[in-house]
């Protein structure tokens, strides 16, 4: 008796609400979508009842037709689309997340090695940077983590300052006579003085929680934080401002660590691979890679954990500089479009 109560109050209550709101909405959106293409999304209800109007958004961006958008001007990844539809004296607001992928495949490159120079086979390479004739190098580990400046001829170590062990040190850049180093997972970053390793400040990390990669351009410090992120920061506050998502035609590229700014492009490893990526730093296309497995055993080293995780360029002579991680070498090699 009481099990067939329920049941009856049970279908009662299910036709109550069928009732209060009959309406079966569904935006309809592609989930992935070259940014060459056309978007188009639409709203539909399952039993054809009357809308009144339907408001679309992109981003949280009112748009003013739901079809036959251009998107050739939007950063690649993650994005949210939503719809506000009114009926009778009700609104519902719908989302669905769709992801901009590149409209043309990366381009691949092989390398000629230039030249190669001794490498402190005992440094965890995390950061390298080219300044003024000298290699500057954050190496990692916790209890084992510095900040180098390195003699590139030789390798040696002509000026050295240990982090404390709480520190595991990662990404690195020189700007206006300043040294930006991050940390792993410490939610914070360091600024030297760029003669003698002095510390001025730190800073701290916001949305992206982690330090891995750092470079600069002109007008802003770039981050990745292991994911497929490039974070853009405020040079005067180191204030996360926006980001960037590495993808090419057909998936995201994540893992993304050691960074340097070349020619107007992001170079990026990827973790435990032997690689480089050349990434628009506009919208996150993955324009190119190279492939660098070649290196690694010329260093003394194989396996996934120390691999190549250094990168460095000397703008006035055009020469680009990779280590990796306990790597017995340092290579200036030039990169080969394959044909």
């Amino acid at each position: 008796m009481t099990f067939r109560s329920l049941s009856v109050l049970g279908v009662i209550t299910l036709f109550l609400m069928s009732c209060g709101n009959p309406y079966k909405l569904k935006l309809t959106s592609p989930k992935t979508i070259a940014v060459n293409q056309k978007l188009s999304i639409s709203v539909s209800e399952k039993n054809d009842k009357p809308i009144d109007s339907i408001r679309y958004y992109l981003d949280g961006k009112y748009l003013m037709t739901n079809s036959d958008l251009n998107i050739t001007d939007k950063r690649l990844g993650k994005h949210a689309v939503s719809a506000t539809v009114f009926y009778g004296d009700r609104q519902k607001q719908l989302t669905n997340t769709i992801v901009f992928l590149a409209a043309n495949q990366p381009d691949i490159y092989t390398y000629d090695i230039i030249n190669a120079y001794p490498h402190d086979e005992k440094a965890f390479t995390q950061g390298l940077e080219f300044h003024d004739g000298f290699l500057y190098e954050s190496t990692g580990q916790y209890g084992e983590s510095s900040l180098r400046k390195v003699n590139l001829e030789t390798g040696e170590i002509v000026q050295k300052k240990d982090l404390e062990r709480q520190y595991f040190g990662e990404g690195l850049t020189i700007y206006n006579n300043k040294i930006y180093q991050l940390t792993w997972k410490s939610g914070k970053g360091f600024i030297y003085n760029l003669e003698d390793f002095a510390k001025e400040k730190e800073f701290f990390y916001g949305a992206s929680k982690e330090g891995w990669g750092l470079a600069h351009h002109d007008t802003k410090l770039i981050k990745t934080d292991g994911t497929e992120r490039i974070w853009f920061l405020n040079l005067e506050d180191q204030k996360e401002q926006h980001f960037i998502e590495a993808y090419t035609h057909d998936r995201k590229v994540d893992k993304l660590n050691e960074i340097e700014y070349i020619n107007g492009k992001i170079y990026s490893n990827k973790w435990q691979q032997n690689s480089i990526l050349i990434i628009n730093p506009k919208n996150g296309e993955v324009e190119g890679i190279a492939d660098l497995k070649g290196l690694q055993p010329e260093a003394g080293q194989k396996g996934n954990d120390n691999v190549l995780n250094g990168i460095a360029y000397d703008a006035e002579n055009d020469r680009l500089f990779v280590t990796g991680k306990r790597w017995n070498k340092l290579f200036e090699i030039k990169l080969k479009k394959k044909q």
